[in-house]
C-alpha cells in the first residue's frame, strides 16, 4: 500500500461561490488537489446540503451537477476581474493578451500553462462560431471556465450507500465518464465494519478486498449472527465493480494522473532503512520522471548533485535521462 494525501473539503452548499457555506475558503482548498472524488448519496436520504431527510432525497446526477456548477462559476469569477481592461488590450494585441490575463488570473488556483491553453482548445473546437475572444461576453467566458474546470480538475465519483440505494439510472455514470472520471459503488459503513473486524484480530483482510477469511480470534469468538452479517457485507461489495473506495483511488492515481511508484534506497544490495524498514520510501511521480527527476523529489541536493544511479533490481548503472518504469527501486549516488 502506498501512501497518499486525502484532503477532506466537505461543506460545499449551492452558492458557494456567492459565499455561502464556507463559501470561496471551500474552493480554494481545491487548488490544493490534483484530482477531486466526490462522495454522492446514491440512497435518496440527503438533499443537496447534506442534511438527512428520510426519503426522497436530491437525485445523484443533480449532487454531481452543482459541484461542477460551484466551480465554474467559481474560475468564473476569477476569470472575470479586470476582464474589461484585458479585453480592449487585447483589441491591440490579440488573444495571447487574453491568454495572459486568464493564465496570471488562474495560477493562485494551480492551474498552469496548460490547463488554460487546454480550454481555449477546447473552446475552439466546440465553438467554431464563437466571436472574437476580445468581444466575448459572460457567457463565452463561462463556456471557456467549464473547459478550463475539465482540465485541472478530473473528477470521479464514490457513489455512497450503494446498498441501501433508490438510484438505478446510468446517466450519472454516463456524464462522469465523458469528463474522464469514474463511477465507483460502495458503502463507506460496510467498508468499515470489515476494517474494525480486520483491526480486531476477527478476520484476515486486505485492504481494498471484499474478500476474507476467519481468524482462529474469529472463529472463536464470533457469534453466528456476526458472521452472517460479515459474510453478507462481502457478498455485497463483491457485487460491484470497481473495488469499493481503494480500487477508486487507485484508478485516479494510476490512471487519470498517471502515476508510478519509485523506491529510492540507499544501498542498491540492501533494501533497508537505519531501522531494518525494508523499501522504507514509496514515492509516487509522474509517469516519464527520470532518475535524475526522482532525485529531485527525494531532496534538492541529490538533484543538483547527481552523477548516477543504479537499478537495484539488475544493479546496472542508470542515466540521468533515464525513463522510471513503475516498481523501479532506484539508489542515487550524488556529489556530497
Amino acid at each position: 500500500m502506498v501512501p497518499i494525501t486525502l484532503v477532506d473539503v466537505a461543506g460545499l452548499v449551492p452558492g458557494a461561490h456567492e459565499g455561502r457555506g464556507r463559501g470561496n475558503q471551500f474552493l480554494s482548498d481545491l487548488s490544493r488537489c490534483d484530482a477531486l472524488i466526490q462522495v454522492v448519496d446514491v440512497s435518496g436520504s440527503t438533499d443537496l446540503e447534506g442534511n438527512p431527510v428520510g426519503s426522497g432525497g436530491s437525485e445523484p446526477i443533480d449532487e454531481h451537477r452543482f459541484l461542477l456548477r460551484e466551480i465554474d462559476s467559481w474560475i468564473l469569477g476569477i476569470m472575470e476581474k479586470g476582464w474589461d481592461r484585458v479585453s480592449r488590450k487585447a483589441q491591440a494585441e490579440g488573444a495571447r493578451a487574453i491568454r495572459e490575463h486568464f493564465l496570471e488570473r488562474l495560477t493562485g488556483i494551480g492551474a498552469t500553462e496548460h490547463h488554460v491553453a487546454a480550454g481555449f482548445s477546447s473552446m475552439e473546437k466546440g465553438h467554431q462560431s464563437s466571436p472574437d475572444p476580445a468581444s466575448w461576453d459572460q457567457e463565452d467566458l463561462r463556456t471557456l471556465a467549464t473547459a478550463v474546470r475539465k482540465s485541472m480538475f478530473p473528477i470521479s465519483v464514490a457513489a455512497n450507500k450503494a446498498d441501501n440505494r433508490s438510484y438505478h439510472g446510468s446517466d450519472l455514470s454516463t456524464e462522469v465518464e465523458s469528463n474522464g472520471g469514474k463511477v465507483v459503488f460502495t458503502s463507506a459503513e460496510a467498508e468499515l465494519a470489515l476494517r474494525r473486524a480486520s483491526s480486531s484480530g476477527l478476520i484476515s483482510y486486505q485492504l481494498g478486498d471484499s474478500d476474507f477469511e476467519l481468524t482462529a480470534v474469529g472463529e472463536e469468538n464470533l457469534t453466528e449472527k456476526q458472521r452472517t452479517a460479515l459474510v453478507s457485507i462481502s457478498s455485497t461489495l463483491s457485487s460491484w465493480k470497481g473495488g469499493g473506495l481503494v480500487g477508486l483511488l487507485s484508478e485516479v492515481v494510476f490512471g487519470q494522473l498517471s502515476r508510478i511508484v519509485a523506491y529510492p534506497v540507499q544501498d542498491e544490495t540492501h533494501w533497508i532503512d537505519g531501522d531494518g524498514k525494508s523499501l522504507p520510501d514509496a514515492i509516487l511521480v509522474q509517469r516519464g520522471t527520470t532518475a535524475k527527476g526522482l532525485a529531485f523529489q527525494v531532496h534538492s541536493d541529490l538533484g543538483e548533485g547527481f552523477v548516477r544511479a543504479i537499478d537495484a533490481r539488475s544493479g546496472m548503472v542508470i542515466g540521468a535521462d533515464h525513463e522510471l518504469a513503475d516498481g523501479d527501486v532506484v539508489s542515487i549516488q550524488a556529489k556530497a
